[in-house]
């Protein structure tokens, strides 16, 4: 299999915007219908690892760890997590978009490993806001792989996420010193400024598509204080 082969799409619920999934071989891709370009590639997740890294390193050695991951994608992110945590923790993970649940529960699945098996893993099938608006848990981490970033693209609801609104919600969801990591297509001062206006101290990290190479993404580390 030379080319890629359009396997299956859905539309995002609350939207007319199409995702697709598509194989080469054994790479996959999700891309928006009409929109140029990957949104999600098997091949360049060092990004989403690294996520995972800045937001839990200091969990492995915590009993009982609570995280809540904002998009499931291909599975990454997750993956990622449940190497990081100890084997007490609780990881939910919020997907708006049910085929891609689907999608990783078959074929998709195979590139991060089944994180979705795994026994401290909890699929949650909607809105990571519902979660953070209606759930009285605290998390020790909350991890955002949500749609392009503070710059919504795909579900105009996700901008709420990076309001000061929403970013008042996750620290009030933090349990002390706990991290609110968000993935980004790129830096944004703005965001930047609003982590900080909600109390939270700001590190903003720069990381690879791929370790050493491709797209440089931008890390929202934010600390509880």
């Amino acid at each position: 299999m030379n080319h890629w082969i359009t396997i299956d799409s859905s539309t995002i619920p609350g939207s007319d915007i199409e995702l697709t999934l598509s194989q080469r071989a054994d790479d996959f891709a999700i891309r928006i219908s009409g929109v140029p370009g990957d949104l999600m590639n098997s091949r360049m997740h060092h990004s989403e690892d690294e996520l995972a890294r800045f937001a839990c390193s200091r969990l492995s050695i915590i009993k009982n760890a609570q995280v809540l991951v904002g998009g499931l994608g291909m599975g990454f992110t997750l993956a990622a997590v449940l190497k990081t945590v100890g084997v007490s923790a609780r990881v939910v993970v919020a997907e708006l978009v049910p085929a891609v649940v689907e999608w990783n529960r078959g074929l998709l699945g195979q590139c991060a490993g089944r994180p979705i098996d795994d026994k401290r893993t909890r699929v949650h099938l909607g809105d990571v806001a519902d979660l953070l608006k209606q759930q009285p848990d605290k998390y020790d981490a909350i991890l955002l792989d949500v749609d392009n970033g503070p710059e919504a693209m795909t579900h105009s609801d996700n901008e709420w996420l990076y309001s000061l609104a929403g970013l008042k919600s996750m620290y009030k969801k933090l349990r002390p010193e706990g991290i609110v990591a968000v993935w980004s297509a790129r830096a944004n001062p703005i965001f930047t400024s609003r982590l900080k206006k909600t109390g939270f101290t700001v590190q903003e990290r720069t990381v690879r598509a791929r370790p050493g190479k491709g797209s440089r993404h931008t890390i929202f580390v934010a600390q509880k204080k």
